[in-house]
């Protein structure tokens, strides 16, 4: 049985290593596809304050701001509760949270940039907003985006385990690793290595998203080559 099953089997004969797998894949998803599209959306509004700064600016700034007044969590229940559960909603959800972040990510890196000498240059040249922008704020603050991308990835992953397990995320019969940790829930007091390995697993997904950013940003911010 162990040569077959290396972490067992749940009441229902389901492979543990197989279900794990499955758990992770769902979440790590939930959270790629929510911190992605809060990302491009976050780093638009902040490049935008920056470049063009004025009523622009302060919009950003206060759409942030209002956001950031109510506690993530019981705002992506209430989410959820209106729109009802699934994997999908919860993206919205984690989504929204995302985007001031990165907002402000992509707005206090570029202003830095924007005062630097060569980019007055290129505006004295008569290089426009939009050029200056892609040309050389955003590859300047893309390491901060990656940065600050892993680590909401992480918060990402969390948010999805935090809504799976009170019933608000992924439902049966997909799994997460939310999911997963609500059912190892009923069993802790027998199978308490159930509850251990989940929790090892997410530990390990954190440790290794925060690596992999630090490695990303090494290689492609400008002022380390």
């Amino acid at each position: 049985m162990m040569a077959e099953h290396w972490l067992g089997i749940d009441d229902l004969g389901h492979d543990m290593v197989s279900l794990l797998m499955a758990g992770t894949l769902t979440s790590f998803l939930i959270a790629t596809l929510a911190v992605g599209i809060g990302m491009d959306v976050g780093v638009s509004l902040g490049l935008l304050a920056a470049a063009w700064g004025g009523p622009v600016e302060w919009l950003v700034q206060q759409f942030s701001d209002f956001v950031f007044a109510f506690p993530a969590v019981i705002v992506a229940i209430l989410i959820i509760t209106l729109l009802g559960l699934g994997a999908i909603n919860a993206i919205i959800a984690i989504r929204i949270f995302s985007i001031p972040v990165f907002a402000r990510v992509a707005r206090g890196g570029a202003v830095s940039i924007a005062t630097l000498d060569f980019v007055a240059a290129e505006r004295l040249a008569g290089l426009s907003n939009t050029m200056i922008v892609y040309r050389h704020l955003l590859p300047n603050i893309m390491s901060l985006v990656i940065v600050q991308g892993t680590i909401q990835m992480s918060l990402g992953i969390l948010a999805e385990v935090e809504l799976s397990y009170i019933g608000l995320g992924t439902q049966p019969p997909e799994t997460s690793l939310g999911l997963m940790l609500r059912e190892a829930q009923g069993v802790f007091l027998i199978h308490l290595w159930l509850t251990l390995l989940l929790g090892i697993a997410i530990v390990l997904i954190m440790i290794g998203l925060n690596i992999a950013g630090d490695g990303l940003r090494d290689a492609i911010d400008p002022r380390l080559r």
